[in-house]
C-alpha cells in the first residue's frame, strides 16, 4: 500500500493523532505527514503511506495557503486562543484599511521569523514547547521564510466593549512559516498586542481543501477494500520535475545506482524524475561539469 492521502484534519486533533488513526485504519506502520498542523487548526494535511513516505520532503517544499483571523488588542502565551492572556491593550478606535495594508505589506516577501516558544522546533535536543511548559526560556534561532501574499479580506470587526478588532486574512507562504507568529507580528507593526484567532490550511503539497478526505471516508474505503479514490500516486509529489522514461537496459543500471550520461537522459534539467513501466522510480541530479546525472533519491527498485 503506497500513496498519498490528502487528509482533512479536523480541529481538536494533532497531526500525530491523524497518523496514529490512519495506522490503525490501514493496518500499516509506515505512515508520515508532511507538515504539522496545530490542534486548533483544521485543513489540508497530506499523509504519505508506505514507500510514499520518501517523498515527504518534496511535498513539504511546496508552498502553503491559509485563511484565518487575527484579533488586535490582546496577546497570549501561545500566540493563539489556546494560551493564557498575557497582555491587553484595548483599542478605542479601529485601525483603518490603509494602516492595516501597510502593516501586512511589511510582512510580505523574504523575511526573518523567530519561532514561538510553543512550537515543535528543537533547540539543544529539546522542543521549544517543552521549555515553555517548564517555565524556561531559551534563545530561539531565527529562520528565513517567504510570504508571497498577505491579503486582508476585510477591514475587520471592531468590538468597542472588548476593545478588539478581528481581521480576516489569507496568506501564501513557504514551508516552516508560523502563521500565528505572523499574526502577532502584524500587531507589532501596528504597535498593539495581537493573537491568531482562527486558522485553516487551504492548500499544501499541491492539494487544496476540495481534494481532501476525512478519516471516516478513509475508513469506509478501507472497509470496502477500494482505496482507488483515496490514495494518490507517489508521482503526485513529483509532477513538477521533468519525467524521463527508461529503457529496460537503463533501468537495470539505474536501480544499481549507476550515473547516466547527459545523452542517455536526453536532458540538462537540474533534477529529473526517472520512470520505468509508467512508475516513477527515482530522482537524478545533473552534474554540469561532468555532463552526467547522479542518483538523488531512490523510491523503489522493484
Amino acid at each position: 500500500m503506497d500513496g498519498i492521502i490528502p487528509l482533512y484534519k479536523e480541529r481538536g486533533l494533532t497531526s500525530f493523532d491523524c497518523v496514529a488513526k490512519l495506522r490503525h485504519i490501514l493496518h500499516t506502520k509506515k505512515v508520515g505527514h508532511s507538515g504539522t498542523l496545530d490542534p486548533s487548526v483544521d485543513g489540508v494535511l497530506p499523509i504519505c503511506i508506505g514507500s510514499a513516505t520518501k517523498v515527504v520532503p518534496y511535498l513539504m517544499a511546496s508552498g502553503k495557503v491559509y485563511k484565518g483571523t487575527v484579533t488586535l488588542g490582546l496577546a497570549t502565551t501561545t500566540e493563539d486562543l489556546d494560551g493564557e492572556v498575557i497582555d491587553r491593550q484595548p483599542l478605542t478606535t479601529p485601525f483603518d484599511r490603509a494602516k492595516l495594508l501597510q502593516a501586512a505589506a511589511a510582512l510580505t516577501g523574504t523575511i526573518q521569523q523567530t519561532p514561538p516558544m510553543f512550537s515543535a522546533v528543537k533547540v539543544n535536543g529539546r522542543r521549544l514547547y517543552e521549555y515553555a511548559r517548564a517555565g524556561e526560556t531559551v534563545e530561539r534561532p531565527t529562520r528565513t521564510i517567504t510570504v508571497s501574499a498577505f491579503d486582508l479580506v476585510d477591514d475587520g470587526q471592531f468590538d468597542a466593549e472588548q476593545g478588539t478588532q478581528t481581521i480576516a486574512f489569507e496568506i501564501a507562504c513557504s514551508k516552516g512559516t508560523y502563521v500565528r507568529t505572523l499574526a502577532v507580528d502584524l500587531g507589532r507593526q501596528l504597535g498593539v498586542p495581537a493573537v491568531m484567532a482562527s486558522l485553516t490550511r487551504l492548500k499544501s503539497g499541491g492539494f487544496d481543501l476540495e481534494q481532501t478526505v476525512t478519516l471516516d471516508q478513509v475508513a469506509a474505503a478501507m472497509a470496502a477494500e477500494d482505496l482507488s479514490e483515496i490514495l494518490r500516486p507517489i508521482d503526485y509529489a513529483l509532477r513538477d520535475y521533468p519525467h524521463v522514461a527508461l529503457t529496460e537496459r537503463l533501468w537495470g543500471l539505474v536501480k544499481n545506482g549507476v550515473f547516466l550520461d547527459e545523452e542517455q537522459v536526453g536532458s540538462t534539467a537540474p533534477v529529473v524524475a526517472l520512470t520505468y513501466q509508467d512508475q516513477t522510480k527515482c530522482l537524478y541530479q545533473y552534474l554540469p561539469e561532468k555532463k552526467q546525472y547522479k542518483p538523488l533519491k531512490m523510491f523503489t527498485v522493484n
